[in-house]
């Protein structure tokens, strides 16, 4: 998952090659310095500049431009380099400053685009250079930090900062070679709507929610602490958006759990939070070099070079002036209109979680100095006399009011914006992103590809609980599902009291799931098998078993357990072998090699020793082969069989039959309220899926 960095956080760095790559509303110079142990440049020989554009395991672009791509080997820099500052100027013939333009943004990214962090510059005015990044050396690892200094007094100022007494003289050279690299730049691209920028995120992730590409650990940031002036408000458009990145397809929006033990991931982020395997790469937003910059290093992307350049994503006519443009479906950046969709999904999911935590910060900043006033106030022994303590008390309400009101027309202003767009993209959603009762579906035809993604249910925030974004999750899977049928301490337990009845409904969610991802797959490309032991959900299990889509009849009983069991773990070891062996066409003739799925009903009861280690196994193992797994079990029963469970239950993603606030996003902790996305009562649109679905395979099988 990418981490996403405010100014002075840093993230660990688990690859040595790497691209960082900018992402900006106008043109700009792209540079680097690099320090010792001390963090000092040692002479004009240790800045890459478009002058100088290459030193060992450094090069940057030779122009200025909107997007730029650097191409970074830490394993090859010098052992006297200790630090890597990437720098981001204004060119003489560019905007006068920083506030006048869209925030840049910068990434972090594998040679493959799976991007590893990223960092919007925001709170930039006069400034017309900026150190953007830093990565250094501690202990033999590398890391990122967020640094976002900016100088008023340009290139010059900047360099000088860093101790160079030649910074003037280097300063003009560089601008020297960005004059001559003029005719060569890439303008800006063209503004999307009349309110700004709206290039974002790709998703980071996710998710759906799952996919924070294994990444994601620790617990969840807080609150933010509450200052003693007002919180500093992010630069954003008109429309309340801040920039974000045109870096890979959004992780999906990584989610935590909140009740339960959490797993421990690298990125330091999330509580529990869903695993993301590698990210395709999306463009940056806005137009491309149509040629490589010149020197050693090929920046066009391997898996683009043959490709031609995305079509430009749709835009909105111009508002009336004084008026937001009108919103427009899959407007993010992309190479298809699922991936625009996916990232649009994923930017509306950042943009919901930021503005709800700059309003929730202003509200604490507000209660804070309401109580700081009115400690002073009676502090003092004599304003309690007379009417000097009311006058005081009345004084700091009005203000707290004022402030909360302020921030309140501020929330209301971009969920009005959210609530508009979602509008727009909810009927535009392809059948893998759209929620059962889309009429998407009546039209619906077996896939010839993989999405990207699957739709797994909704995420709302209290604040507004009717704007509901899509929690997308990432395919190929990465992490199994543990769907809770018991009452949690957050249920109210007036509703549903009857545990049977809960039950039902997690096993009518399993057979939701488990049928939408049939459902987008390619015929053969994906099988579900189903184990319940005592036959309890035979009635829920019916649509499944009737359409004949089932790699078998539901094993029931201690036989069946044990036969599912053993095939599916006998297949990991296989394909393990195999690809371990590097002979992955030595499988045996016949061999499945398609995504299976395993559908476990009323876990733990009718399962031994042996049974519980296999399904560790497969948890473990199996989605790097094509395995997965789906519980529907109570944690608190699964609690019972002591700490053996542990490992499985942290390893899957915990989700609900009913409404419950128990994901968390990686950036500021909010408690996301996850609806499942379940077939409306009544509706048949499940049997007419499946049926095509069945209908599909059989002809292929032919």
């Amino acid at each position: 998952m990418t981490a996403e960095l405010v100014r002075g956080q840093n993230h660990p760095l688990t690859e040595v090659r790497l691209e960082i790559r900018v992402s900006a509303g106008t043109p700009l110079v792209a540079a680097a310095t690099l320090g010792d142990e001390n963090g000092k440049v040692r002479g004009a020989q240790w800045v890459v500049h478009p002058g100088a554009p290459a030193l060992p395991g450094l090069e940057v672009p030779r122009q200025a431009a909107a997007g730029h791509r650097l191409a970074l080997d830490l394993g090859a820099m010098p052992e006297a380099v200790h630090r890597v500052s990437v720098l981001l100027a204004l060119p003489a013939s560019g905007p006068a400053r920083f506030g006048a333009v869209p925030a840049p943004f910068v990434a972090v990214t594998g040679l493959d685009g799976t991007e590893l962090a990223g960092y919007t510059i925001i709170g930039l005015d006069a400034e017309t250079a900026v150190v953007a990044l830093e990565l250094y050396r501690r202990q033999d690892a590398w890391k990122v930090r967020a640094v976002g200094q900016g100088y008023a007094g340009g290139l010059a100022e900047l360099l000088a900062d860093q101790g160079l007494s030649e910074a003037r003289h280097l300063a003009a050279t560089v601008e020297e070679a960005v004059a001559r690299g003029l005719a060569r730049s890439v303008a800006a691209p063209p503004p999307r709507t009349a309110d700004g920028d709206r290039s974002r995120h790709a998703a980071p992730a996710a998710p759906g929610p799952d996919q924070a590409g294994q990444a994601a650990s620790a617990a969840s940031p807080g609150r933010q602490t509450v200052p003693d002036t007002p919180p500093t408000q992010p630069a954003t458009p008109q429309d309340g958006r801040t920039n974000a990145a045109p870096g890979q397809p959004a992780p999906q929006p990584p989610y935590a759990d909140n009740g339960g033990p959490q797993p421990p991931y690298p990125d330091g982020t999330l509580r529990q939070a869903p695993a993301s395997g590698p990210q395709p790469p999306v463009p940056a937003a806005g137009p491309q070099p149509s040629a490589p910059t010149r020197g050693p290093v090929d920046y066009t992307h391997p898996r683009r070079q043959s490709s031609a350049p995305p079509p430009p994503p749709p835009t909105a006519p111009p508002a009336p002036p004084g008026q937001s443009a009108q919103p427009v479906a899959g407007d993010a950046s992309g190479w298809s209109m699922d991936e625009r969709l996916y990232n649009q999904v994923w930017g509306m999911f950042e943009d919901l979680a930021r503005t709800t935590a700059a309003y929730r910060s202003a509200v604490d900043f507000a209660d804070s100095r309401r109580e700081k006033e009115l400690d002073q106030a009676l502090s003092d022994p004599r304003s309690r006399i007379g009417g000097q303590g009311e006058a005081a008390r009345e004084a700091a309400h009005a203000r707290y009011t004022a402030l909360v009101d302020q921030a309140r027309a501020v929330l209301d202003r971009d969920l009005a914006q959210l609530t508009a767009e979602s509008e727009v993209v909810e009927p535009a959603l392809p059948p893998a992103f759209a929620r059962w009762d889309n009429p998407v579906w009546h039209g619906y035809r077996v896939p010839m590809e993989i999405p990207m993604a699957v739709r797994l249910g909704d995420l709302n925030l209290p604040e507004n609980p009717s704007l509901r974004i899509p929690m997308l999750l990432r395919l190929p899977l990465e992490r199994g599902l543990w769907i809770d049928s018991g009452r949690s301490a957050s249920s109210d337990d007036d509703v549903f009291a009857d545990e049977e009845e809960l039950r039902r409904l997690a096993m009518e969610a399993a057979v939701a799931h488990a049928a939408r991802l049939l459902a987008v797959h390619p015929a053969g490309e994906f099988g579900v098998h189903v184990i319940d032991p005592a036959g309890a959900a035979a009635r829920t299990l019916a649509p499944l078993v009737r359409s004949g889509v089932l790699a078998g009849p539901p094993a029931a009983g201690a036989a069946g357990v044990a036969d599912v069991l053993g095939r599916l773990t006998q297949r990991v070891d296989l394909v393990q072998m195999a690809l371990r062996g590097g002979a992955p066409d030595a499988l045996p003739p016949g061999f499945d090699t398609s995504e299976q799925l395993l559908v476990v009903n009323d876990f733990p009861h009718g399962f031994d020793d042996r049974a519980v280690n296999q399904l560790r196994y497969l948890a473990d193992e199996g989605p790097a082969v094509g395995v997965h797994l789906m519980m529907v079990a109570d944690r608190e029963d699964a609690t019972a069989y002591g700490p053996l469970l542990d490992p499985l239950w942290r390893s899957l993603l915990r989700l609900t039959p009913l409404p419950e606030d128990h994901l968390a996003d990686p950036w500021v902790g909010h408690a996301w309220t996850y609806e499942p996305a379940l077939v409306p009562a009544g509706s048949r649109v499940l049997e007419q899926v499946l049926a095509q679905v069945a209908e599909t395979r059989r002809e292929w099988n032919g």
